[in-house]
């Protein structure tokens, strides 16, 4: 009497599943603060210049480098061209290196 039976298709209703849509993931975004912001609250808190309340971090806050100075421009890269530049810098070595063997 209390045996499981597995039940055949026929007795399963068919879930239509085509129109169901799964929840997306939740994820919590938490907000990147950029540059200029984290210049203004290195000098607008002092909580940040001192680290654990016993390291003096006023020496390390006063050379910290500019926004401005940290930017680079995207250069893409060329796969041969690089490899050209290479290659003719280790021979150049490779040149003068020998050159001053023979000597």
């Amino acid at each position: 009497a209390d045996i499981p039976v597995i039940p055949d298709l026929e007795d399963v209703q068919e879930e239509d599943l085509a129109m169901q849509v799964a929840a997306p993931p939740s994820v919590q975004v938490n907000r990147v603060l950029t540059y200029h912001d984290l210049d203004k609250d290195l000098k607008k808190y002092a909580a940040f210049q001192t680290l654990d309340g016993e390291v003096d971090l006023k020496l390390l806050t006063k050379v910290l480098a500019p926004e401005h100075e940290l930017r680079e421009d995207d250069v893409s890269w060329d796969w041969d061209h690089l490899f050209t530049e290479v290659s003719s810098e280790l021979v150049t070595e490779w040149d003068l290196g020998q050159s001053e063997k023979e000597d």
